[in-house]
């Protein structure tokens, strides 16, 4: 297997520019004297300590940090990083302690959930990546990076590289979908945003996460076990984690699932074999939370037990379970692990501190004055409206309901239309609840005085009274009405006669989606279906603005409504970015990256699937004797890449310079995009390739490139794609990374589903 991936190395290159190795290639010699230096003088006791992440006491925050519980063990020197301890001030005065307790002077690192923003929140990542724009994404985490290190974190729990293909999993909100290709240049624009080149103070240190295959588990629920093969493992899910590791990443978080049997955070092969030794990661490992612990309700062993085999494994850092720090100092008198092993792991986190420039400048990201000037800015605040509003998918929008005129009378009805909490979505640890604007804000203050906008709630979120409770998380809570069901409904409908309009602000709470968020159901919840139906049945037009961390299930809302705008979790700005969509002042281009089911009964769902020996119907006709089903048709409702746009984009005739390639060779393939509309817009030409035969079985077809263009009404531009064999590569079933001479047929379309195709020969 080694070998394999060596050859990786030496014959993998994206599309954009080559899976070059970005990190860092030689041993800071530096460095290496420094810290050897450094952990000659320590004591076995302070190298477990560099292993403990913990969170913060509630004493430490209130009162002096000499006077905490986190304290007292800062100065026992049994702490390496604290995670979710906030603000500048008190993060100079808890390193001060480290420095003044660590016989060595060894500082701490600060970590965070910094996952799509701290104070100016983003779109939710599954929204950022359907803005299809590397360089939005890349701003969002810069931006980010320099309001958390503005406020003393130099350490984030992001990115999350995991491929999703489950929308009953609630954290495929937190990543980038179902595409192993394009959740490897996500996963680069991240690390990018975030890392810098680590010199600055505002450069953070980043963490993919889950590794591995987090986003497999069984059934869509989380935590859960994944068993998988491993060339679907390296074909499928790994890109997106070597992406990260090339680019640079610091630090990987370990997965809760097991991987082959053997949770991950204690998976030498995952951890070492594959990791270190075959992608030649030089960061450390982090458990997630409390997983060490976890490991002995999966059945692999007591604390002591399994805490050995994670070190052993090639887990540096254990969060919350304190199963390295309790026990590894046992496990070390008794032979179960070595110095050697408790060295290296030590040796990597000090490796990170001296990165990060802390040994030089423990101080360096607590500059109160930044503090004031760098985070929550109008700039920052304008960046997260602008790509916003490039995340929004428009779904359907029939008769040209969209855009609105700012004229005539608008009824805004929905539970999430007047909430501004929910707008930011899953995992905003140190956002301002009260920040965000409200859709209903966005829409008056976008109409002013030339419209009448009229608001009704129009229903709870779900009849469920326990659910609502259990969506009532974070802070983000939600506030029952205590009227009937019955006059929150007529309250709408009224409000709904009166206008001309009806703009339905509707779909999941923000912590329906996320960590321990799983859903049987991809649903709007009940409810809010319910007055959606009502509410068609009026007769007036009805433009659903839709809420969501997941694909949900929008078969008789298709149907049923004139238009359909899926806004995700948009963040701080959520009010104002809706409004320039509905308004016009900005045409939607988003595209989705996860593919939507009709039912939730036919997820697992992704485009890139295979085929049988009993394919289905290329148009969807249902037909015993193939692989699909008998009462619903196999074909999603909204495929993957799918996003209109308020203007038409015509495509001519796909070309290739030539029909045949060598090894060493390429092939052009062109289209002419035009825009054939009224409005500017924008558009998401992609790349597919399909290997017609293999030695092992290859998926229908993959996405190998994209590229956005902006287009004027009447514009025409030819888009080029360069094929060369490295986007014909895969993992064949003896793991070997292999172009295969043959036929292939390489599709370019605005989705998934419509393509144009052309075939080449590579001899």
């Amino acid at each position: 297997m080694k070998k394999h991936l060596q050859f990786l190395l030496l014959c993998c290159a994206a599309v954009a520019g080559g899976c070059k190795n970005e990190a860092s290639s030689g041993t800071d010699a530096e460095m290496d004297r420094f810290i050897d230096e450094l952990m000659s003088r320590m004591t076995i006791e302070e190298k477990i300590g560099q292993t403990n992440l913990i969170p913060p006491d509630g004493s430490i925050i209130s009162g002096p940090a000499v006077d905490s519980k986190t304290g007292e063990r800062i100065k026992r020197n049994e702490i390496g990083a604290i995670l979710n301890l906030d603000g500048a001030a008190k993060i100079r005065e808890t390193q001060q302690l480290a420095l003044e307790s660590s016989p060595n002077r060894i500082p701490l690192i600060f970590g965070m959930d910094v996952i799509h923003g701290y104070k100016t929140i983003f779109p939710i990542p599954l929204g950022l990546s359907a803005t299809w724009n590397m360089t939005a994404i890349e701003e969002a985490a810069r931006i980010s990076a320099v309001e958390a290190s503005a406020n003393g974190i130099c350490w984030t729990f992001s990115p999350m590289v995991d491929i999703a293909r489950d929308a009953r999993w609630g954290r495929i909100a937190e990543g980038a979908g179902e595409d192993p290709w394009l959740g490897a240049q996500i996963a680069k624009a991240y690390v990018r945003g975030y890392q810098g080149d680590l010199s600055e103070n505002t450069d953070i240190l980043a963490c993919m996460k889950h590794y591995a295959l987090y986003g497999a588990s069984d059934g869509g629920k989380d935590y859960n076990t994944v068993d998988m093969g491993r060339q679907r493992m390296f074909n499928v899910y790994m890109p997106p984690f070597k992406a990260a590791v090339e680019a640079g990443v610091g630090s990987v978080m370990s997965a809760f699932n097991e991987v082959d049997g053997i949770p991950a955070g204690a998976n030498k092969w995952l951890l070492t074999d594959v990791l270190r030794e075959e992608w030649g990661f030089d960061g450390f490992v982090v458990s997630d939370w409390d997983a060490v612990r976890e490991m002995t309700v999966h059945g692999i062993g007591d604390i002591q037990e399994v805490s050995a085999r994670a070190l052993k494994a090639g887990l540096d850092m254990d969060m919350g379970s304190e199963g390295l720090v309790g026990t590894l100092k046992k496990s070390y008198d008794e032979g179960r692990v070595t110095m050697k092993q408790i060295d290296a792991a030590c040796r990597r986190i000090l490796e990170a501190k001296y990165k990060l420039g802390l040994f030089k400048d423990p101080f360096k990201y607590c500059n109160e004055e930044r503090t004031a000037r760098e985070i929550f800015t109008p700039e920052h605040r304008e960046a997260a409206r602008r790509i916003a509003a490039e995340s929004f998918v428009l779904l359907k929008n029939d008769n040209r309901i969209l855009p609105l005129e700012k004229h005539g009378r608008i009824a805004v009805v929905g539970p999430l239309a007047d909430n501004r909490a929910n707008m930011l979505g899953t995992w905003t640890v140190s956002a301002d609840l009260d920040s965000p604007v409200s859709v209903l804000e966005g829409i008056k203050d976008a109409v002013k005085w030339k419209a009448t906008v009229e608001y009704a709630r129009g229903s709870n979120l779900t009849y469920d009274r326990e659910l609502e409770q259990r969506a009532s998380h974070a802070g983000k809570g939600f506030p029952r009405d205590t009227r009937t069901d019955k006059q929150l409904q007529d309250e709408a409908l009224a409000a709904a006669s009166r206008a001309d309009v009806v703009v339905a602000v509707m779909g999941e709470a923000a912590e329906m989606s996320g960590e321990s968020s799983s859903r049987v159901s991809l649903d709007i919840p009940d409810a809010q279906k319910d007055l959606l139906k009502k509410l068609a049945a009026t007769g007036k037009p009805v433009v659903l603005v839709l809420c969501t961390g997941r694909p949900l299930t929008l078969t008789r809302e298709q149907e049923n409504l004139g238009a359909i705008l899926n806004i995700w979790f948009p963040g701080t700005e959520a009010g104002h970015a809706v409004a320039d969509v509905l308004f016009g002042e900005v045409n939607p281009s988003g595209k989705l990256t996860a593919t939507w089911p009709r039912s939730v009964g036919q997820e697992p769902l992704y485009y890139n699937y295979k085929n049988t020996g009993r394919p289905p119907r290329a148009d969807g006709t249902i037909t015993k004797y193939t692989t699909g089903y008998i009462d619903q048709t196999y074909l999603p409702l909204y495929p993957f890449g799918f996003g209109l746009s308020y203007t038409e984009f015509r495509y001519g005739e796909l070309r290739l310079d030539k029909t045949e390639m060598a090894e060493n060779g390429e092939i052009t393939a062109s289209v002419e995009v035009a825009n054939t509309g009224k409005y500017e817009g924008q558009e998401v030409v992609q790349l597919y390739i399909r290997d017609l035969v293999g030695s092992v079985t290859r998926p229908l077809k993959e996405l190998k490139g994209f590229e956005k263009i902006r287009l004027q009404p009447g514009e025409k531009k030819t888009v080029t794609f360069r094929i060369d064999a490295s986007m014909l590569r895969f993992y064949d079933h003896d793991l070997n990374f292999v172009c295969e001479p043959g036929d292939f047929e390489v599709m370019v379309g605005g989705n998934s589903q419509d393509v144009q195709t052309a075939r080449f020969t590579l001899k």
